[in-house]
């Protein structure tokens, strides 16, 4: 890659986080993960694509934290992330699903050009068959498939979330919001058409920072 990263420091972060989380991860993954993270670094000095700037921390704030919810798209086969920004947790879930979850297929949504314009160019250079790229508003997105999963990180309030994006959601599809603090009082404002099934605190290997995964269903 162009963007000169300490490969082989990052990927031994890489591996011991994947241990601390019970991820099984091939060296391709890992080499993939690394490209990734060059692509940002090198994109993110001109276009601002996130407030972190060192590459260490960008490891374990990106990579590991989106990383500590791969379990939750387990056997999920049409996966939509929602101002996705410089393609978090999506391109995360992309390059594990390579191997993991073969049937997975992602895509990745902003209203960013210059942000959907990377990840255009990630799946270029990552060879990421699995991921489509769209340039736009959520709310006006048409799909001739609904989508099993639908996730956010960073992204809005939950009441947002499901207002703009749950229209994409099959009958019976789940919304994931990777979340910091517990969200109560988000909770408390949702709609009641829409319920929380769960919220799963998560352990991010060298953060400190509470995160949590709120999942909601449609209220049958």
């Amino acid at each position: 890659m162009a963007t000169q990263i300490d490969r082989e420091e990052f990927s031994a972060l890489l591996k011991q986080g994947a241990a601390q989380l019970e991820i099984s991860l091939s060296e391709r993954q890992i080499e993939k993960l690394l490209d990734y993270l060059a692509l940002l670094v090198k994109w993110n000095s001109v276009y601002n694509l996130t407030s972190v700037r060192e590459p260490q921390q960008m490891v374990i704030q990106h990579l590991l934290d989106a990383m500590s919810a791969l379990y939750a798209f387990k056997g999920a086969k049409k996966v939509l992330d929602v101002g996705t920004g410089g393609g978090l947790p999506g391109m995360v879930i992309a390059i594990w699903a390579l191997e993991a979850e073969p049937q997975l297929q992602i895509h990745l949504i902003d209203t960013v050009k210059k942000k959907t314009a990377f990840l255009t160019q990630v799946k270029a250079e990552l060879g990421l068959e699995n991921v489509t790229v769209h340039s736009g508003h959520v709310e006006k997105l048409t799909s001739e498939e609904s989508f099993d999963v639908i996730t956010s990180r960073a992204f809005a309030e939950l009441i947002d979330f499901v207002k703009l994006s749950g229209h994409l959601l099959e009958q019976d599809g789940s919304m994931i919001a990777l979340k910091g603090k517990k969200p109560d009082e988000e909770i408390q404002r949702l709609p009641q058409e829409w319920k929380v099934e769960k919220v799963v605190p998560l352990t991010v290997p060298g953060m400190q920072a509470e995160r949590h995964l709120v999942w909601m269903k449609r209220a049958l």
